[in-house]
């Protein structure tokens, strides 16, 4: 819909139709939707009512009554201390990061591309030597969006699209940005030019430990 010229020509509303157990049934995605026609003036605002309706308000009972079960099993209150990345960690555990199948399907570009950089270096040896188990996860976290490792390694590592996407440095001048810098929909952590590796070993424990998912979008 976004790279048609005219989008009114398709007839749409603000509603969707639903069939359930063979009653078709129309809903309205705001408030007097079925009025609304859809032009390119108001595509942006269609297609996220669209898409909340999709992803939450079509799924509310049943997420309510899953929300309820697990609240049953572990009242709110202890989960608040959390963010969802920390919570994650706690459900899922702290998986075993084989490091030489990491570096061995990582890519390289920007300023690092097709050198041997020594903040490359300087970065693996943080990770490996410096890095415990849990801040290797929480590092994985941060540029992937998940502190989980396929079970083919990462060599199948996927972005957002369901595409392999494998783990990327990318270089960039230590001018532009100051902290390493996440696009978690591409599995990239930009990593500036440090002059030294104690300055690369604070300021990427800085930004995994206080960024959560810290990513950017381009």
């Amino acid at each position: 819909l976004s790279e048609m010229d005219d989008v009114s020509s398709m007839s749409l509303d603000f509603t969707v139709t639903e069939e359930i157990m063979g009653l078709r049934t129309e809903v309205e995605l705001v408030k007097g939707g079925a009025m609304r026609e859809v032009t390119n003036g108001n595509l942006a605002e269609y297609l996220k009512a669209n898409l909340r309706y999709r992803i939450f308000d079509r799924t509310k009972l049943q997420l309510t009554e899953l929300l309820l079960g697990f609240f049953y099993v572990i009242p709110v209150s202890a989960l608040t201390v959390f963010d969802p990345n920390e919570l994650e960690l706690i459900l899922c555990g702290l998986s075993e990061i084989d490091m030489v199948d990491w570096q061995a399907n990582t890519k390289y570009s920007g300023i690092y591309s097709g050198t041997s950089a020594k903040v490359v270096e300087w970065f693996w040896q943080v990770v490996e030597k410096d890095f415990d188990q849990e801040m290797r996860a929480r590092l994985l976290q941060f540029v992937t969006g998940t502190s989980g490792v396929p079970s083919r390694g990462f060599s199948v590592l996927q972005g957002i699209d369901g595409n392999i996407k494998k783990f990327t440095i990318h270089g960039v001048e230590k001018s532009e940005q100051v902290l390493p810098r996440s696009h978690t929909c591409f599995n990239r952590i930009d990593l500036p030019n440090y002059s030294t590796k104690k300055e690369l070993r604070y300021q990427l424990k800085t930004a995994v430990t206080m960024g959560a998912v810290g990513f950017g979008m381009r």
